[in-house]
């Protein structure tokens, strides 16, 4: 069985708003979600820019005795799955639950949660560290929120791939319809690691900005000047459902989910492997599955961390899979206005996908001043592009080396 795989519901908390369409407008605008952070002091770090999501109250939405037992990971999680099922139109009433899954990835899970404690039990003992510490911690926690939520009985479960993570879940999910095992599945992912542990390990790493005096213009990818991507949160849900479970209800259709590739660096725990060919064998891979010629695509949503390393790789993967039709591609990079969401990245770049689709309007890489030589595709810089949009691809790629494509194209009834 190979079932056709189309999304119908989306929905998004991120750093540009708490709507698709707030954050579909706000990249459209080429604003920027990064600011100086206000959830910790500071002032020794070396960095303090980040991309948090602002003005959220979880109890708008949860009861606030349960928000109280959440980390935010997951109360962003719940939130963007209720969002995406009122984008659906589903009537929980009349789904059968048994086939209704919920696949979400998280790189990190609850590290607000861990870090809060940590100081707990360090500064007053192990005896008032919180009962609710381990299931509030959890990555796999988020899927099970949902799934109670509303009542989903189908495949359960969190994938943790750093930054591939969410993308690895949709993927999966995809291929659960597809083989017959689901007709819905709610799918994306969500983090909040804007931390004091979260920033001092990425900034001992020296991958963060510090471009602490222009916090709007420190993510800059594919630019001469980048010198590191910034840390985000939020999360990203969709709603997958097999073309003939969302025909029958009538449903909204917003884009044909076409294909996945997934690979393996196998080369370093951070770096990219030079040529790129942990990349180029992934986008090889969701082509070959999405039944896409490389000459079929129209835009490709990069990785685009705004990483010295991972932008140039990135570029010479595109280059190689694409050969001649890579100079007509236009690429842009999201985190470029909403920083680096870890493993919630990928969802959240897939509805700006979906939406460049429905739109026919593609998104800029925002902060593009100095071209790179050796970054030299077409990367949407500044200015977003009106033009006629068929078929997306997707990249993430993870620490561990692991990468993760995805495909997207116009819905057309079969």
């Amino acid at each position: 069985m190979n079932r056709k795989v189309v999304v119908t519901g989306m929905g998004v908390i991120c750093p540009l708003g708490h709507t698709v369409d707030e954050l579909w407008t706000a990249l459209l605008q080429g604003k920027s979600g990064i600011a100086h952070i206000t959830y910790f002091d500071t002032s020794t770090y070396d960095v303090t820019i980040a991309a948090e999501v602002k003005n959220f109250d979880p109890t708008n939405w949860i009861d606030k005795k349960e928000a109280r037992r959440m980390d935010p990971f997951a109360q962003f999680a719940l939130v963007a799955a209720e969002l995406a099922i009122q984008d659906s139109g589903l009537d929980l009433e009349k789904v059968d639950k048994t086939r209704a899954g919920v696949i979400t990835g998280s790189g990190i899970g609850g590290m607000a949660t861990f870090e809060k404690e940590y100081f707990a039990l360090y500064d007053k003992g192990h005896k008032r560290v919180s009962p609710f510490f381990i299931p509030m911690m959890i990555p796999d926690i988020a899927p099970g929120f949902i799934s109670i939520k509303f009542g989903f009985r189908g495949p359960n479960f969190s994938t943790a791939s750093a930054c591939a993570s969410s993308s690895h879940a949709i993927g999966l999910a995809a291929r659960s319809i597809k083989s017959g095992e689901t007709d819905i599945v709610i799918t994306g992912g969500c983090e909040a690691s804007i931390t004091q542990i979260g920033i001092a390990g990425f900034e001992n790493m020296k991958a963060l900005s510090t471009r602490n005096d222009s916090p709007q213009t420190a993510s800059r990818p594919f630019d001469a000047g980048r010198d590191g991507f910034i840390m985000g949160e939020g999360a990203g849900m969709l709603i997958l459902e097999s073309e003939e479970h969302a025909l029958a209800r009538g449903a909204h259709i917003h884009a044909e989910f076409a294909g996945s590739g997934f690979s393996g660096d196998a080369y370093h725990i951070t770096a990219p492997v030079p040529g790129g060919h942990g990349a180029i064998q992934c986008m090889q891979s969701a082509l070959r599955d999405a039944g896409m010629a490389p000459e079929d695509v129209d835009y490709v949503n990069a990785h685009g961390t705004s990483t010295p390393h991972n932008d140039r790789t990135e570029s010479q993967a595109i280059k190689t899979v694409f050969g001649e039709h890579a100079k007509k591609l236009h690429v842009s990079s999201t985190k470029s206005m909403i920083g680096h969401l870890l493993g919630a990245s990928g969802s959240v770049e897939l509805i700006a996908c979906i939406k460049t689709i429905c739109e026919n309007h593609i998104h800029p890489t925002a902060n593009y001043t100095t071209p790179d030589p050796d970054c030299d595709l077409n990367y949407t810089p500044n200015q977003p592009v009106k033009k006629e949009v068929n078929c997306v691809i997707s990249n993430s790629f993870g620490f561990g080396g692991h990468n993760v494509t995805l495909a997207v194209k116009k819905y057309r009834q079969s």
